[in-house]
């Protein structure tokens, strides 16, 4: 066979010899030998021994990793080994999720694509750059938009088997950091909802605006778990957890996480508000992707997926109606695909039922708006002033006996003593 390498012509010759005497062993040896000759000219020499062969290596992996099955990893129970000593358990990965079968916005789509495409073949840009060769993206919105989904195109569109990390059933950093050290290249470590696995909550909204109690709630969550992995009955995260928020930020960008290569990392939340920025900055969320409701590009492609129409098949004033409706209803993708599931076998009706689905929900949407405007012009006011109230009250204790003084300041100087008693035992 004749192959062409950046203009060189090198040729492969496939041999097949016979063996010369068959040895005995427990496992016998093929009774022929096969093997490549591979030809070329002395002054290609340097250039094929030096690039073509790592070439021709890349190559062979590649496609030995298309073909070969994707494998979905979680990690054991209580953190026990199985037979062979692996921390993980592996099931087949057969998700059928790809790009093209994603419902998103496609520009969004083809960004998340060629940023992938850019990972997968950027080895000599990290090494250059002196990075780490991993990348981080962080899936958020509500729920039923297509968070999972998205990683299981993302693990297809590569070929990368996937490691899903349950927190709840790691009990402590260095149980974290040897999870990291089984995983395999070539692969996405996935943490669903990060933000319900462990108390990882902003530091910031407990902290009030930093200073000692700042730290003082950094401390608390650092040694959440009693310090020794006791948790504390009733605590919340409790059952002997003592992962830190520490810990989580080194598995995900510190000296361990670099012990392999081709690594992805991926966290999903319903609430980016409830995660520490300490987790969503550059390095370690390099990019996050904002899942949002569905919209019109979005259905075009949930109509081809489930009922087969093609762009130009949709009537012009029923996709108006759907534009002018899809914004205000809110629907998820996942609202959306029940529907078209429910009445699959006809495509008008599916489009009508769904129509209506959308009007009924923009209408209700509309009607809850309204109420709270509603609420908020009258009692909501009362209310707010009541919980500022309150605030003010804690952030400034009185001493004791005070807290009625101005209940009974308000009746007036010729209230009677005994009354002013009847309101302290009230």
């Amino acid at each position: 066979m004749v192959d062409a390498f950046n203009g060189v012509t090198v040729l492969w010759e496939h041999v097949v010899t016979p063996r010369q005497s068959q040895t005995f062993s427990w496992r016998p040896l093929p009774e022929e030998k096969r093997g490549f000759t591979l030809r070329i000219k002395k002054k290609d020499k340097y250039l094929i021994l030096n690039s073509y062969l790592d070439f021709i290596m890349d190559k062979a992996n590649e496609i030995r990793r298309k073909n070969q099955d994707r494998l979905l990893y979680t990690n054991s129970r209580g953190g026990s080994l199985d037979s062979r000593g692996h921390p993980w358990e592996s099931v087949p990965f057969k998700h059928p999720s790809t790009f093209d079968t994603l419902a998103m916005d496609p520009k969004v789509k083809k960004e998340i694509m060629d940023d992938l495409k850019d990972f997968a073949n950027g080895q000599a840009f990290y090494q250059k750059t002196g990075r780490a060769w991993k990348r981080g993206y962080l899936l958020y919105g509500p729920p039923g938009t297509g968070k999972s989904s998205m990683i299981a195109a993302m693990a297809n569109f590569l070929g990368y088997d996937i490691y899903d990390l349950e927190l709840t059933e790691v009990h402590t950093n260095s149980e974290l950091r040897k999870l990291l050290m089984k995983t395999s290249s070539k692969s996405i470590i996935v943490i669903e909802d990060i933000d319900c696995s462990i108390n990882l909550t902003n530091r910031k909204s407990k902290g009030g605006g930093g200073g000692a109690s700042a730290r003082t709630y950094y401390d608390s969550m650092e040694m959440r778990g009693g310090g020794g992995g006791v948790s504390v009955p009733g605590e919340e995260g409790g059952g002997g957890n003592s992962i830190t928020l520490s810990g989580l930020l080194n598995f995900t960008d510190g000296l361990w996480s670099c012990c392999g290569s081709e690594r992805i990392f991926v966290f999903t939340t319903n609430h980016i508000e409830k995660l520490d920025p300490a987790l969503l900055r550059s390095g370690r969320m390099d990019m996050h992707i904002f899942m949002s409701h569905c919209s019109f590009p979005a259905l075009k492609i949930l109509l081809k997926n489930y009922l087969g129409y093609e762009e130009g098949d949709l009537d012009e004033e029923i996709g108006k109606e759907f534009e002018g409706v899809l914004e205000k209803a809110g629907m998820t993708p996942a609202d959306v695909s029940e529907v078209l599931i429910k009445n699959r076998r006809d495509k008008g009706n599916a489009v009508r039922e769904l129509l209506v689905a959308l009007k009924a929900r923009a209408e209700k949407n509309n009607v809850a708006g309204g109420s709270r405007e509603k609420v908020n012009g009258g009692h909501d006011l009362e209310e707010e002033e009541e919980e500022e109230q309150e605030k003010r009250a804690l952030e400034s204790p009185k001493e004791e006996g005070c807290d009625f003084v101005e209940d009974s300041c308000k009746k007036g100087d010729e209230k009677d003593p005994k009354e002013d008693n009847e309101i302290i035992e009230k």
